[in-house]
This record gives structure tokens, C-alpha cells and sequence, in this order.
């Protein structure tokens, strides 16, 4: 990547009142995100979403001053990171509407195994959780999976540790920058991690742990899986909202029952009773409901010759062809089409066999 995009994605991420949806929506609208701060204020208005406030945040220059201390760093560092629109940045968080435009690494992560689940719950695991997360690492490690936490307390780092052991690839995700780490009687394993997968973090080099910074983490460890499993929660707590997360990007999530007596039972016990995670004995039951178990059968693609699309479906089709399995949302995003009209479109191409719609409002192209 060229430093003057760096440099532009990290003054963006600096600005304030732009989060990461309306990021997008600038980067997509002006072609480039390079191009956004050489745009006219003027042009950009014409964005929706892109007012005043919005202006003066995004040409406020102190960010250009702060883009460029976080430059250096990165630079002095080698720190690796992952940019939204680029192929190595994760594939199932690509999918998240609302996923971080940069994402920065350490370690020796690989994301070429798309067998992620994310393993979390509460800080105070009891004896009953910790010998089921170590039960169902053991079991499920024959097939692979990248194993996924917040490097937290109780059930994060018995995940990590589990992973580890069975010789698991593990990704941590932390709630704070590369400057420092949290907890930090952790720090005795960054290096077990960094050998056997490695860190991610939405945040700049000194930033701190600070408590929204958690609430936002947990929409990565998420996104970034196919499926979210709670060991154990209180009836409020961190895990019950990246469940949330993860039901609102139409993933599966499984939790741990417990006795109703329990305080760290009572949160997975409630997901179980409201439907909004399945229970979750054994590994097996991940396994069946990913279909880790079925092997994958070649395709029989009958191909469509000579098809003519207008100036929107081959946008939809290009777009498709190149970047596989897409979110509704994100499709309208990166093509800029309104999601009224894109649903028609859609459609249209279902009918002429060029598109098909897939669970969670995903399409792919025949």
C-alpha cells in the first residue's frame, strides 16, 4: 500500500464523528480513499450522511499531525495490517457492515482457514466452564478451526490457552492498542500466541483499554467467525453482547447450560430459553450445524453464455465475480445502490439464473 493511502485511512479513522459505515460510504462514493481530502467540501455534502459537522471533523487538521505520529510508528514497528477492500483483510468480518476499515496484526496470523469460531464468556469461569471449554477444544481440534477470544480473564485466555495446547491456530483480539497490554499478567503468554496465531486490533499504538473500547472489540471477535459460543455469563455482561453482535450479523451462536441456581449459568441459560443461541453439549453439535462434517461436493455450474446485464447488474456481477459471498449491505455499499432498488435488481438476476441468494441476506453469482 502506498503511504499516501495510509496515511489518508489513518486521518479518517482519526475523524471525528465518522464511524466506520460512513467511512465506507465516503471511501466507495469518491472512488478512492486517498482522493477523499483532496475532494471539495461542497462535493462532498452531496453524500448523505456528509454535513457540516461531519466536514469540519473530517479537515480538522490536527488529524493530519496525529495520521502521521501513527504513520511513523507503524512504519518504525513493521506493524502488518489489513484494509477493508484488500484480500487479506478477513473474509467473514468483510461481510460486517459496520467491520473496522483498518485492522492492524501481529504474530503469524492466517486466514487462509476459514474455520473460525469465537469462544468467550465471563471473567469468573468456574471449574464446571473451564472443564467444558478444555473438553470441547480437545474434541473439536480435529478439525482444525482457528480459535478466537478477547485475551481476557477466565473463559478468553482458557480458550487461548486450550487452542494452544491442542495446536490450534488462536487469534486474540484486544480492546486497546499494540503499546501496552490488558491484563497485564497476560503479557507471559503474547508470545505462545504470537507462535501460534497472533493479535488483532482496531486501535492506535497508544490507546488505551478504555470501557467502550471492550464494546467495540466484541463486534470483531463477532464478525470474524462463523460462530460465537458462550461457556458462561452472568445475566448482564460482555459475552451476552457479542452474542447480540453476532445474532445481528445472522451467525450462529451456542451457549453453555448451566443449573438455574448458578450466577455464570444464567446468561447462557437465557439465550438457550429466548432462542437466541442453540445449546451446545459437545463439539459434535458445532460441528453438525457448520456442516464441518460433510465433505464439500464439487459444484455443477451451468454457465450462462453471452449475457447481457446493464450498467447496475454488472456493477452487482463484477463486484460478485471478484469478491464472492456478499452481505445485502455491504453489496449496496461498495456499489452504491440504494438497498430498495438493489433487492429488485437482484432479483431480476435470481430470475436469469446469473445470482442466487444465500442464508443471513447473502448473494453469489452463479
Amino acid at each position: 500500500m502506498k503511504d499516501e493511502k495510509l496515511l489518508a485511512i489513518l486521518r479518517l479513522q482519526k475523524s471525528k464523528a465518522i464511524g466506520d459505515i460512513l467511512a465506507k460510504k465516503l471511501i466507495v462514493n469518491v472512488g478512492d480513499v486517498s482522493q477523499i481530502f483532496k475532494e471539495k467540501a461542497t462535493s462532498l455534502s452531496k453524500i448523505n450522511g456528509i454535513g457540516n459537522h461531519v466536514l469540519k471533523h473530517l479537515f480538522d487538521e490536527k488529524n493530519v499531525k496525529l495520521a502521521a505520529q501513527e504513520f511513523k510508528y507503524i512504519k518504525d514497528n513493521n506493524i502488518a495490517f489489513s484494509y477493508f477492500l484488500e484480500d487479506d483483510y478477513p473474509k467473514n468480518l468483510q461481510h460486517c457492515i459496520d467491520s473496522p476499515i483498518l485492522l492492524f496484526k501481529d504474530g503469524n496470523i492466517d486466514f487462509s482457514n476459514q474455520k473460525i469460531i469465537s469462544i468467550v464468556g465471563t471473567r469468573n469461569i468456574s471449574s464446571y466452564g473451564r472443564d467444558f471449554c478444555l473438553q470441547f477444544i480437545k474434541e473439536i481440534a480435529q478439525y482444525n478451526p482457528i480459535i478466537v477470544s478477547g485475551f481476557a480473564y477466565g473463559v478468553d485466555i482458557c480458550a487461548h490457552k486450550a487452542a494452544i495446547k491442542n495446536n490450534l491456530q488462536t487469534i486474540a483480539v484486544l480492546a486497546h492498542g499494540f503499546e501496552q497490554i490488558y491484563p497485564k499478567v497476560h503479557k507471559k503468554y503474547i508470545h505462545q500466541v504470537n507462535e501460534n496465531g497472533g493479535f488483532l486490533t482496531e486501535f492506535w499504538s497508544e490507546e488505551d483499554p478504555l470501557r467502550e473500547n471492550f464494546l467495540k472489540r466484541n463486534r470483531i471477535v463477532a464478525g470474524i467467525s462463523k460462530a460465537t459460543i458462550i461457556i458462561e455469563s452472568a445475566s448482564k455482561g460482555g459475552s451476552l453482547v457479542t452474542a447480540d453482535i453476532a445474532n445481528s450479523y445472522n451467525k450462529d451462536v451456542f451457549a453453555v447450560p448451566g443449573r438455574t441456581t448458578d450466577i455464570y449459568s444464567k446468561g447462557c441459560n437465557s439465550l438457550i430459553k429466548n432462542n437466541r443461541a442453540h445449546l451446545l453439549n459437545s463439539a459434535s453439535d458445532v460441528v453438525k450445524m457448520l456442516n464441518w462434517d460433510v465433505e464439500e461436493k464439487p459444484k455443477l455450474i451451468q454457465k450462462q453464455l453471452f449475457l447481457e446485464l446493464n450498467e447496475n447488474e454488472q456493477k452487482i456481477y463484477d463486484f460478485l465475480h471478484q469478491k464472492g459471498q456478499q452481505v445485502l449491505d455491504v453489496i449496496s455499499l461498495e456499489c452504491n445502490i440504494p438497498i430498495y432498488q438493489l433487492s429488485s435488481i437482484l432479483l431480476q438476476m435470481e430470475l436469469n439464473g446469473i445470482a442466487k441468494p444465500l442464508p443471513g441476506k447473502m448473494f453469489e453469482i452463479v
